[in-house]
Parts: structure tokens; sequence; C-alpha cells
């Protein structure tokens, strides 16, 4: 009985240890962990959030670039921090998509990571080279049906974004791909221009301002609805593959096991940056939608339909 009452002392005590440690959250500087190189569409939503939550949480927000092995290096650093709120990382579908098709990636997306809020959506967009007769989706599709898997799609690689979405696409329209990887999208985008590919999906924030050039022809957008940057271009839904939607997003994870109020302190706060006119007009102007999740929770079984839906591809390229 003494023991019994011995140990709900010590359970009540540290209790109330716990809750005003949660309550001065944060106490000192957080770290946003960004697995990438800088510049890119991570590392600036990343840069604006840090900003941001400077003001909401009134703590130093540093954003730390840990670059390498497709994000895998950074990401794993995280995974193995201790779960206090205080390292986070910022992250794209990739983080999802990878552990998936590069099994030596060292993580798991759900089961290493406790999901805090998506940042932002991004259409990825349908281009093709400039002055190709294809002018519709119907037509890119029978383009490709007569090539027999030889019209060519470029990508940065299996398990990418433009890699899933063309997957995706291939799929729903009954058509092969041959894919060309490359080690970014840029020398791809290129090689779209020239001519040297048939085709490929790419983010509407860096693929629109060559659209709007005309240095490519955009066909589709994979969201459900247009992009503001490209107004004029319909979806694929619109486009004849009705129902397709396939959206990219960044997104700011911790460790798992972090304390539920403090995972719920940080989504309240970065859904209050992401909502301020000023970010979403910032980022609608590349194309760009801001976007928190409802809660924590939502974001969590948001995932875990991304998930799955890259578990199926990779199954089919696996033979499993």
């Amino acid at each position: 009985m003494r023991k019994s009452l011995r140990a709900a002392a010590v359970i009540v005590m540290s209790m109330m240890g716990a809750a005003p440690a949660l309550a001065a959250y944060p106490d000192h500087p957080i770290t946003i962990v960004v697995p990438v190189a800088a510049g890119g569409t991570v590392d600036m939503l990343a840069r604006i959030v840090a900003k941001g939550l400077e003001g909401k949480l009134g703590q130093p927000v540093i954003v730390e670039n840990k670059a390498g092995a497709s994000g895998a290096i950074g990401t794993r650093y995280v995974a193995k921090s201790k779960p206090d709120g205080y390292t986070l990382l910022a992250v794209a579908n990739t983080f999802v998509s990878v552990p998936e098709f590069l099994p030596g990636a060292g993580y798991d997306a759900l089961k290493d990571f406790a999901p805090v809020t998506q940042t932002c959506s991004i259409p990825m967009v349908l281009v093709t080279p400039p002055g190709r007769p294809e002018h519709t989706v119907r037509e890119f599709i029978e383009f490709a049906r007569k090539r027999a898997g030889s019209a060519t799609v470029g990508s940065s690689g299996l398990g990418s974004t433009g890699y899933i979405a063309a997957e995706l696409f291939g799929a729903q329209a009954k058509v092969k791909f041959l894919h060309v990887y490359y080690k970014g999208n840029s020398q791809a985008l290129l090689d779209v221009m020239s001519g040297r590919l048939d085709g490929m999906f790419d983010q509407v924030s860096t693929s629109g301002p060559n659209v709007k050039t005309h240095r490519l022809q955009a066909l589709a957008v994979t969201t459900k609805t247009r992009s503001s940057m490209l107004p004029d271009v319909p979806t694929l839904d619109e486009a004849g593959l009705p129902g397709f939607e396939d959206e990219t997003f960044n997104a700011i994870m911790a460790p798992a096991g972090t304390p539920e109020p403090i995972v719920a302190k940080l989504h309240d706060a970065i859904a209050a940056v992401l909502n301020q006119p000023q970010v979403r007009e910032r980022l609608a102007q590349q194309g760009i939608e801001a976007k928190a999740s409802a809660s924590p929770q939502a974001f969590r079984s948001y995932l875990q339909a991304y998930l799955q839906k890259y578990q199926r591809i990779a199954a089919g390229i696996h033979g499993k």
C-alpha cells in the first residue's frame, strides 16, 4: 500500500513539474533543419516560417541547412534529436516517398516523426517543348501512345515529385513513359525547352515564368483548381483525366515523442504565420498557396493517405 502511494505521489509530482515546463515553451532558440541546399522552395518556406515564429513565440528561430543523400542526412539528424520542440524539420513530398523507393533512407516518415502542419500547396504543371503540335492533354496522350513507351519525361529521380506525377498520369491515361533522371529539375527543364525531352511535370513556381515567356508550353496543372500563376491553363481533371489530383506540399515535422501540447502550440503559431495577408500574397505571386493543416492529427491522416499512394506506385515498380 505504501509503495503504491509513493508511486502515485511520484507520478503526480512529475506531472506538476512537466506542466510549467510545457507552459514555458519555448524558453530558448528553436532550430528548423532544412535537409536540402539553400535557395529552393523548402528553404524559402522554412525561412518565412522561422521569421514569423520569432514574433509569435518570442524566441530566435534558426534555419540550418543539412543537405545530402536526397534529404536523408538532415532528416535522420532530426529523427534522432531530442523530442522537446527545439529541433524541427522542414520537408516536401519527397520526405514521404524516398523511403518507399530507397529502402536505405534510414527513417520512417510517420513512425520517426510527429507531424506538425502542412505549410503550402504547389501545383505541378505538365510542360512540353514550345512549338510542339500537341497543344492539349488528349493530343499529348495520343502522341505518347504512338511512341509505345519511348516518349520521354524528365525528373530529378526515382520517387521525386515529377516522377510520381508522371506515373500517376501514365496510369490513368494508360500510357508508358521512358523516364530520364537528372540531378535536378533545372537541367531537365532546359532539355524540355530544347526539345530533347518530350515533357515533364514540374512545380508551377519554377516552370511558370518560362511558360509566360513562351520557353515552355503548359498543357495542364495537377491540382483540382487552376493555378493563380497560370489561370488560363486547365487542370488535368478539366482536360480529360477525371478526378486527377496531385499537389506537392511543404511541411514542418518534429521528432517522434514530442509532447502533444508543444506540437499543438507550434501548429497554431505556424498557422497564424501562414494566414498573414502579406505572407499569402508573397507566396501567391510565385504560384504557391499558403496552407496550414486543420490540426496535427488532420495532417497525420493526410500523410497516411499520401503514403498509401506512394506505396502503390513503389509496389508496381518492385513487382510486389
